[in-house]
């Protein structure tokens, strides 16, 4: 079925961390749509439970947070499918149905190293060929570099892995965020003068490395508090669920549970301990906001 019935641009790509490279790519489109009047938009894929993760340390960002960011570039139209509904299709019928039929694609954006149809068998020179045979111009963007290093999902994720915050959010092009919902948790920071919001990372996406992170908090007001993040285990209390960000937002009372919060990591400062007490974890975390 076709969605549109005016041409489109159309930017291709797992967008994951929708990094420096990502950037790029989005940019083209937004150009087309500027010059060529093209309808500018972007399919990409659900990282939740996706098989194609499988094989790494985990999706950076959610659905939601990716959304999120896609929309800060002038996107008309973003279609999240899942990827195992068309793992199978053979590149030949993804460009035909979905690129062609469905989007009517004039204009297709995508990284060089862009790989597509069943078990990534097709790359930008297949999907060249294809945009000859079903009427769309592709766009392939080269490979980004940002302070000597090659912009990618998976630099990224290994800078992420080890506590790297500061180099991940150069490659990142903005501060890495956690967009989750506020949840109860057990109430011991409340009780030492240091409250907390909890939020926990989603089953297979990558958790930074655990330790203590200077932050900022954002609220759906748009009001920000600086504010400090442990992202771990919660080792000193019994804790056995997903790995969470528990924060404390600096000068702030007001009840967050249940609500969405945007959290930035900015610096690393140290790794997460377990404490002998609460009294030592309080003087700590006083250390650490001192930081």
């Amino acid at each position: 079925m076709k969605l549109y019935t005016r041409p489109t641009a159309i930017a291709l790509g797992m967008f994951d961390g929708v990094h420096l490279g990502h950037q790029a790519v989005l940019e083209t489109v937004e150009k087309l749509y500027r010059s060529q009047g093209r309808i500018p938009g972007v399919f990409t894929f659900r990282p939740e439970h996706s098989t194609k993760y499988k094989s790494t340390a985990g999706y950076i960002y959610s659905s939601d947070v990716k959304t999120d960011l896609l929309k800060k570039f002038g996107m008309q139209f973003l279609y999240l499918e899942s990827f195992d509904k068309v793992r199978h299709m053979d590149g030949k019928t993804f460009a035909k149905k979905i690129l062609q039929e469905k989007f009517y694609a004039r204009d297709v954006c995508c990284g060089k190293n862009f790989h597509f149809g069943e078990n990534a068998a097709c790359n930008v020179q297949d999907l060249e060929q294809f945009g000859k045979w079903f009427g769309f111009r592709v766009h392939v963007i080269e490979t980004i570099q940002q302070n000597g290093q090659i912009v990618s999902s998976t630099e990224i994720r290994k800078l992420l892995l080890n506590g790297k915050i500061e180099e991940a959010n150069s490659l990142l092009g903005e501060p890495y965020q956690i967009i989750q919902k506020v949840e109860y948790g057990v109430q011991l920071g409340r009780t030492i003068g240091f409250p907390t919001i909890n939020q926990k990372f989603s089953e297979g996406q990558l958790v930074p490395k655990f330790g203590v992170y200077a932050s900022e908090a954002e609220l759906a007001d748009g009001r920000k508090f600086p504010a400090l993040t442990n992202i771990g285990l919660k080792p000193t209390v019994e804790y056995t669920g997903l790995p969470l960000a528990e924060t404390h937002l600096k000068n702030f009372s007001e009840n967050l549970y249940g609500k969405f919060v945007r959290i930035r990591l900015f610096r690393f400062i140290r790794e997460e301990k377990k404490f002998s007490s609460v009294e030592e974890l309080q003087k700590q975390m006083t250390k650490d906001l001192q930081s």
